[in-house]
Order: structure tokens, then C-alpha cells, then sequence
């Protein structure tokens, strides 16, 4: 049956920005007030005296998101804090800081390994990989979803994709755990730990795009660490920036979609049942409806680099703008029933991999593959699955992610 929306509050006493405001979840009550009240909003901002622009609304994350002539992603970078001190240079280097033409320079090289086609390659390792994950998980029985499950689909998958070694995966894990949670008391180590950690990346990419470069195989870093065939290949940089952004993005990302998932799964039995009935014809809808109810990343940040209107509110050069997909996620304009978790939803226009333009996720349908096989394995093998404790949130307004989270694995 439908939901209803939360209870909406003030919305001059409301808070997006702060990681506290997320530590039982996404604030879906003040985004629901900001959609309605406020959907383009000037908000604090710890950093920033004049705040930033908080954008509510699906139509309006998508027109930011489409526009990078005018919402720019290298002025001040794509993440929500103020980049600090010599950093800033060399993050616009990564791609995920960058603005058309570079940006379209790097992802026509990038993309080489991306394509439907290659993705499809990896689907029977996909199946072998969580055929495996879910037998180990039921015969375990008990434990932590988390790392029993979610987090091992995308460590084996980024490894078999990237060419690192298999027994090397539990190191990318940890690098990309520490570098995305900086404001949670179990992961963050402070800003020169992160810095560290970079610097640890970095140089294991050196030795592994080297031993590429001598010894091609069949992976995407032999692909990148290549010149095509128009010459054009990776520096040195770009592709050390380019191995740590797609180490963290490729891990963290699909595992809280797995672990958000199956949460909601828990918590809706019905529609568990609906997936155990039809696991093959629910697989692919039930993928997009658990990335728009978990909105994996929350949000992103982009700069005004022109005068322009947004939502009609006047948004000068230098603004800063944040574009919030969980709240585009549940916009009441756009989707039936936004608080009903409806693994069956179609059409689906979530924004869960970006609202279009040349950030549009790199990895989406891979992601797709991985979140389609994995659930339709799970649903074929297990019963059901209770939780034995409450499932820990991480402390961040960056990632939508589950910590950890007990759980008792009754077999079908």
C-alpha cells in the first residue's frame, strides 16, 4: 500500500549539509519540505559564508547536471567540502572533476572499457562470483551482511576488471572504506592518514599500469595504459587518478546499493516475495527501484561559472551548488507513490547514476548486471533473511551506506 510522505518541518530549521543529519539515514522529511517550500535553497554552510544552493527538485538536478557550460564541475571540484591547499590542481585532473572538451578527452579514452559489450563479457564471471558469495553466505548463517555479501560482488568484480590480482582485492576495500569515510568515527583516520592512503594508491597504480604496459593482457588497465588508435593513451597521472577513482566508485557504490537493497528487502517482505516468485522477470526492475530508494551517492557539487536562474532563484558566478539525487529520487512530481519501495516500478526515471550529461555514471550497466545477478541469486537460494541487530549507517552526507548489518540467513 502507499506510503506517505514524512512530516515535513520549517524549512529555516532544517539541515542537508551536515554528516549529523544523516546518521539514521537520508532527512527525507526536510528534503520532502525543501521540494515543496524551497526546491532551489540557500543553505549554511560551514565552509562557505555565503552558503550554497541546495537543489531539491528532478527536473532541476537535471538541468544542473546537463549543463556543465554553466554548472561547472573543475572550478571547485565535484565533492561537497572546499577543496584545501595544493590538492586542487591535481583533482582537477581527475575526471570526475572535470568540464567538456578535457572531460570528453579522458572518458573517450576511459570508455574503451566500459561499453555494453565488454560489460556483458563479465556477466558469467559475475554469476560464477555470486553463486560462490550467497553459497558462503549460507552455510555462514549468521554475521554481517555487509562484508559476507555486498562488499565482495565488487571488490571480486573491479579486481577481475582492473587486473589486480585477486588476493590483492581486501586492499582495495580498505583503501576506498578510508578514503570515503572521513567523518565516521569507525573509518575517517584525519587528513593526513587520507593523504596517505592516496599516496599508497598511487603508487601501487604506477607498478600495475608499468607491468601493463610491458605485458598487455585482457583488462581495462591494459586497455588504458595502451595508446589507441589514435595515439591518444593515459599519462602517468591521469591514470593513477583515474585507478583510485574507479577503485572507491566501482566498490562503494555497488556495495551500499547490495546492502541498502537488501535492507529494504527485509523491511518490505512482500516485495521479497514478489522477487522469490519471479526472480529472472523482476531482476532488472527491482535493480533500479533499489538504486532510487538507497541513492547510493547523495549528492554532488558544481559552481556557477555564469549569471543564470535556477528553480527561480538568481544564481551569481561563484555560487556554490549542490544537487541532491535522494531528494530527486523521491519527488512527487515525478514519481507515483515516491515512499512505496516498489520493486516492480515502471517507468523508473531515477537519477540513482546521475541526472545525465558527461558525468552520466561510467559504470552503470555494469552495475545494473552486478545488482540484477546478485539479487536474483539470493532470491533462488535463500528463504528469507532477519536481522539479528540493527544495521549501522555510515556517518557521511556524501554516500548512502550500511556499515554493517547482522543477519540470520534462513536457506530455501
Amino acid at each position: 500500500m502507499p506510503h506517505p510522505a514524512p512530516a515535513s518541518p520549517d524549512v529555516a530549521d532544517l539541515d542537508v549539509y551536515s554528516a549529523d543529519a544523516y546518521e539514521d539515514g537520508i532527512p527525507h522529511a526536510a528534503f520532502a519540505a525543501l521540494r515543496r517550500d524551497s526546491p532551489v535553497h540557500r543553505h549554511p554552510d560551514p565552509e562557505v559564508p555565503a552558503g550554497f544552493w541546495a537543489v531539491t527538485r528532478h527536473a532541476d538536478v537535471v538541468t544542473v547536471s546537463r549543463n556543465p557550460e554553466i554548472y561547472s564541475s573543475h572550478e571547485r571540484l565535484s565533492l561537497l567540502p572546499e577543496p584545501v591547499g595544493d590538492a586542487l590542481d591535481t583533482q582537477r585532473l581527475m575526471m570526475l572533476n572535470m568540464d567538456p572538451p578535457e572531460h570528453s578527452r579522458l572518458r573517450n579514452i576511459v570508455n574503451r572499457g566500459f561499453t555494453p559489450r565488454t560489460t556483458l563479457t563479465l556477466e558469467g564471471k559475475v554469476e560464477e562470483a555470486c553463486e560462490r558469495i550467497v553459497d558462503e553466505a549460507v552455510a555462514q548463517g549468521e554475521g554481517d551482511f555487509v562484508t559476507m555479501a555486498s562488499a565482495e560482488l565488487p571488490l571480486v568484480v573491479i579486481a577481475d576488471l582492473m587486473g589486480v590480482p585477486q588476493e590483492h582485492r581486501h586492499q582495495l576495500f580498505h583503501w576506498s572504506n578510508k578514503l570515503v569515510g572521513a567523518e565516521d568515527p569507525d573509518l575517517g583516520e584525519g587528513l593526513e592518514a587520507g593523504q596517505a592512503i592516496q599516496l599508497e594508491m598511487f603508487q601501487y597504480a604506477d607498478q600495475l599500469g608499468a607491468e601493463k604496459r610491458a605485458c598487455p593482457v585482457d583488462d581495462i588497465v591494459s586497455k588504458l595504459v595502451q595508446p589507441d588508435r589514435d595515439g591518444n593513451e593515459l599519462t602517468a597521472l591521469e591514470f593513477d587518478l583515474f585507478f583510485m577513482l574507479l577503485a572507491v566508485a566501482g566498490n562503494e557504490t555497488t556495495r551500499n546499493a547490495i546492502s541498502g537493497g537488501m535492507l529494504a528487502l527485509i523491511e518490505h517482505p512482500e516485495q521479497w516475495a514478489r522477487l522469490r516468485e519471479d526472480p529472472e522477470g523482476m531482476a532488472a526492475t527491482a535493480a533500479d527501484e533499489i538504486v532510487r530508494w538507497v541513492s547510493p551517492v547523495n549528492a554532488f557539487r558544481r559552481t556557477a561559472v555564469q549569471d543564470t536562474e535556477l528553480g527561480g532563484q538568481k544564481i551569481a558566478v561563484g555560487d556554490k551548488v549542490i544537487v541532491y539525487y535522494s531528494s530527486a529520487n523521491r519527488d512527487e512530481d515525478v514519481f507515483a507513490d515516491p515512499y512505496t519501495f516498489d520493486i516492480g516500478r515502471d517507468p523508473n526515471p531515477m537519477l540513482g547514476f546521475g541526472g545525465g550529461g558527461p558525468h552520466f555514471c561510467l559504470g552503470r550497466h555494469l552495475a545494473k548486471l552486478e545488482l540484477e545477478i546478485m539479487f536474483k541469486t539470493l532470491a533462488r537460494k535463500i528463504e528469507r533473511v532477519e536481522l539479528t541487530g540493527p544495521a549501522r549507517r555510515m556517518r557521511s552526507n556524501f554516500l548512502n551506506g550500511v556499515k554493517d548489518m547482522p543477519v540470520r540467513i534462513i536457506p530455501a
